[in-house]
């Protein structure tokens, strides 16, 4: 039995992903950084956030789970990928004075302070 996309467990999946990602926004915000995009689309994927700091701009993919264990396989090297080719499409629009630029990811479940994970993705020269 195939499932549609706009089912009622699929939109409440886009519901907690997009208030995991405004708890992002206000974390992150809430640690000195800017927040100037969300959900960016592209060719190769959508950009959850885009912050921004002095001489920086990440790319953040925010992930939450329902429970802190399941935060373990939240992110892996294929959705690392993607988040890290839509970044290279889009990094000229963000890092416009020579900002550095990264690749984070913020991990998010109920009663857990949020793991940032800084330079997530390192591609290799």
């Amino acid at each position: 039995m195939s499932r549609e996309r706009s089912t009622p467990e699929r939109q409440d999946a886009d519901q907690r992903g997009r208030e995991g990602e405004a708890e992002a926004a206000m974390w992150l915000a809430s640690q000195g950084w800017r927040i100037v995009a969300e959900r960016v689309k592209t060719k190769a994927g959508e950009i959850d956030l885009v912050a921004k700091r002095t001489g920086l701009v990440a790319f953040v993919e925010v992930k939450w789970r329902a429970r802190s264990a399941a935060l373990a396989d939240a992110i892996d090297e294929r959705r690392l990928t993607r988040v890290a080719k839509a970044a290279e499409i889009v990094a000229h629009e963000y890092a416009t004075d020579g900002e550095d630029i990264r690749i984070d990811v913020i991990l998010l479940a109920p009663g857990r302070k949020p793991t940032h994970i800084e330079n997530a993705w390192m591609p290799f020269a």
